[in-house]
């Protein structure tokens, strides 16, 4: 028999079939190739939950080429990023070790910490024997950037950092790597007026811009933060495609958790509970609750007359930056009773230039009369000054008040929002209704805010006046 006869014959010993069943395993399954790795590198097994399974499915899509642009919404440490991030990089490097990858988040650290996971996990032994194919390139491992033989790479970087150079994905069919930003706002800025933007702003003007292919795959998984953070908007059409999305609220809509095993649907009533308008946004995937998030609109009494013992009223402004549109300037009247409780008389909206703003200031003030106290806001800089000198001027006759905003948004319209919350805030019957409790609903995660600024600068002013002297009252 000759030795080409005897080697075809050979029998292969058991670990070898059992190396090429898991073999053939991890490369059909995402999840089961997540879940192997995980026990091997921690020594106890994956608590998986169904929505891991959805998890994986999508991303096996964006491989496959089914997807092309993916949109996970999952609350936090819900394993998002060891899935979409330090697991889902070494199983495409695994099936293609030319893969070109791009990972972002808002934190540096964040976003090197999870690259050099997947770094580990490619250079494991026990991954060595799954893809015997990938070897990591000696002079390219370091924590945010390494490269494998066959010109595959990974490139991890913060909200702040450079991309210049760097691409992502293949000009060939198949796969060939993808963009993946995990949580690109960071929680406590995302309410920024000026910090928001220019995370969509870098998505748009940068990230888009490493596709080394129109195919290349962009997957963004994140929790919901705000009305307009990147995944609204680009559900709403900001970048012209179509988003497939994978919602995962930990209150699903049956009522069950989705991740009972973590959080039992009594823990999660308790955390919604304690803060409903950030578990609505983080935890529900829906940036504001139902009934309200920081403002309870429905505890306000619309009523069809003001009461006779009005005491003090403040008429507060909120400015806006351009009218070009977007932002509008805002007037809301607030009237305090004797027995300390408060109506919202009035609000006036537009959208102008400034001799327009000039003209609704002097209108307002005549239809409010002399008995009406105006507030309104001084930027900083001369600008603010001059601006606020003009307006003051304008409106002669009529008692002015002007002063620079202290504290953030929050900070300012949470006095407002506590008095209106134990039902203790009327509101005068108009056509403006609506659009005033939808924007306070809304607040802090609205698309709008103008008219909360404003009420909340006439709410301030007014309690600054009623601790003055009764006799030097300023409301006749």
């Amino acid at each position: 028999m000759s030795k080409s006869s005897t080697a075809s014959q050979r029998s292969f010993s058991a670990e070898e079939k059992e190396l090429a069943v898991l073999r053939d395993l991890v490369r059909k399954d995402y999840y089961f190739f997540a879940r192997y790795m995980f026990k091997k590198r921690h020594g106890f097994k994956w608590q998986h939950a169904a929505h891991h399974q959805l998890v994986c499915d999508a991303l096996m899509r964006v491989h496959s080429g089914e997807s092309k642009r993916l949109i996970i919404n999952i609350p936090p440490r819900y394993s998002k990023t060891e899935l979409a991030v330090v697991d889902f990089m070494p199983w495409c490097i695994g099936l293609n070790p030319d893969c070109e990858f791009i990972h972002t988040t808002y934190s540096t650290r964040l976003a090197v910490a999870s690259s050099f996971a997947a770094r580990e996990i490619v250079s494991s032994v026990e991954y060595k024997e799954l893809f015997p194919d990938v070897v990591l390139r000696d002079d390219s491992q370091a924590k945010d950037e390494w490269r494998t033989t066959a010109n595959g790479c990974v490139y991890a970087v913060g909200g702040e950092g450079t991309i210049t150079g760097y691409g992502a994905g293949k000009m060939r069919d198949g796969f060939g790597g993808a963009i993946i930003v995990d949580d690109p706002h960071k929680p406590d800025e995302v309410t920024s007026d000026v910090v928001r933007p220019k995370v969509i702003e870098r998505f748009q003007n940068t990230l888009e811009s490493r596709k080394n292919s129109p195919h290349t795959p962009i997957i963004v998984i994140m929790q919901r933060l705000h009305e307009e953070d990147l995944t609204g908007w680009l559900l709403a059409g900001g970048n012209g495609e179509h988003w497939d999305h994978v919602n995962l609220p930990a209150i699903q809509a049956d009522g069950t958790a989705l991740w009972p095993e973590k959080h039992t649907i009594n823990d999660l009533m308790r955390m919604q509970e304690a803060s409903a308008w950030m578990f609505s946004g983080q935890y529900q995937q829906r940036p504001t609750p139902p009934t309200g998030g920081m403002f309870k609109p429905d505890t306000i009494e619309i009523v069809d007359a003001l009461p006779k013992n009005l005491r003090h009223t403040v008429r507060g402004w909120d400015f806006a930056a351009t009218h070009l549109g977007g932002d509008h300037t805002v007037g809301v009247s607030i009237g305090q009773t004797l027995d300390n409780k408060y109506y919202i008389t009035d609000v006036r909206r537009l959208q102008g230039t400034p001799d327009k703003v000039e003209e609704a200031l002097v209108s307002t003030a005549k239809m409010d009369s002399s008995r009406v106290k105006i507030s309104i806001p001084q930027d900083p800089g001369q600008a603010g000054k001059s601006q606020v000198a003009y307006f003051t001027r304008a409106l002669s006759g009529y008692r002015v008040f002007s002063s620079p905003e202290s504290g953030d948004k929050i900070t300012r319209a949470e006095p407002f929002a506590s008095q209106m919350n134990v039902g203790n805030v009327y509101m005068l019957r108009g056509e403006w209704n609506m659009a005033l409790l939808n924007e306070l609903r809304n607040f802090p995660f609205g698309k709008f805010d103008d008219q909360v600024d404003a009420a909340a600068r006439a709410f301030n002013t007014l309690n600054e006046a009623s601790s003055y002297d009764s006799s030097l009252s300023w409301v006749a």
